[in-house]
């Protein structure tokens, strides 16, 4: 059997990103499944001047990798309410290629909602791409006080069963694809 591909989307390009820890603690929970192939993305390799502005070559690459993906985990924090606007650009780089594939959100802040209003805002989008929005989403709150000075989430196991359950949705909803 062909194990389906789940991207993981780092959501922000800014330096210093908080958000950085928690992806990589996400992207490490999926790795140590073995029900679907996780493949990392990070906007900042994608970081765009303008809508326009991705190479043709860059630009087909990246809409086969979407294209090849059954599903997708947004990791991003929290801007101002809202989300990054290098996300917003990275996503607009495809449309049909995410028609009916699942969507899952991490948000990440350093305040006490843990991203849940960047997530509010970006599940507009996502649902105008109509795609499956994941309602499991796993809320990163005080990101700063959730990592020790080497970059290790505290309290791993509590965390890891919030991610399985968010990633279990996901792959329930791929096979309906």
């Amino acid at each position: 059997m062909i194990k389906k591909n789940i991207m993981f989307i780092l959501g922000t390009s800014r330096e210093g990103r908080l958000s950085e820890h928690v992806a990589r603690f996400v992207f490490s929970c999926a790795k140590e499944r073995d029900d679907f192939t996780p493949l990392f993305v990070d906007v900042r390799d994608y970081v765009q001047t303008s809508t326009e502005g991705l190479e043709e070559e860059k630009l087909t690459a990246l809409r086969k990798m979407i294209t090849e993906a059954a599903g997708f985990v947004i990791i991003s924090p929290e801007y101002n309410h809202g989300y990054p606007g290098e996300l917003k650009m990275f996503l607009d780089n495809a449309y049909k290629e995410y028609e009916g594939k699942p969507f899952a959100i991490c948000g990440v802040s350093d305040g006490p909602v843990g991203g849940a209003r960047m997530a509010e805002n970006l599940k507009p989008v996502l649902s105008a791409f109509q795609a499956i929005i994941i309602n499991a989403a796993v809320y990163f709150a005080s990101v700063k006080e959730l990592f020790d000075e080497a970059g290790n989430i505290k309290e791993p196991e509590m965390w890891k069963r919030k991610v399985s359950g968010m990633l279990d949705q996901v792959i329930k909803y791929t096979n309906h694809i």
